[in-house]
């Protein structure tokens, strides 16, 4: 058993979109990712995912809405909605969601990470 620090691993990550696994609890991988700028739109049809801002501020946007969330505020995203998230400046973000999750969902494209590596 090994503490943490989000803001350490964080800053341990160099690329943006480019999710790092930093725990699990069974089936559930906790990841951290630095983002910027807009992620391609996709759905996960069977795994919910958490957003958690722990740096900067995003906006999880649906085809019917828009949610800002600012630092200590999170979302999850139940299985089968279309999502894509925005950061108009980096933001540092935490992923709680199904170990396997792909990070593009339904989609391939330049940001799919096949297997995200361990800090």
């Amino acid at each position: 058993m090994n503490k943490v620090n989000l803001r350490e691993k964080l800053d341990q990550v160099t690329e943006l979109w480019s999710p790092r696994i930093v725990g699990q609890v069974a089936d559930v991988q906790v990841k951290v990712v630095r983002i910027q700028g807009e992620f391609p739109w996709h759905l996960h049809e069977a795994e919910d995912e958490l957003f958690l801002v722990v740096r900067g501020s995003i906006v999880l946007e649906f085809r019917d809405r828009s949610v800002p969330l600012a630092e200590g505020e999170f979302l999850i995203v139940p299985r089968g909605v279309e999502h894509r998230p925005v950061a108009a400046q980096e933001a540092h973000i935490v992923l709680i969601e199904p170990a396997g999750t792909l990070n593009t969902g339904n989609v391939r494209t330049e940001h799919t990470v096949e297997h995200p590596e361990w800090l």
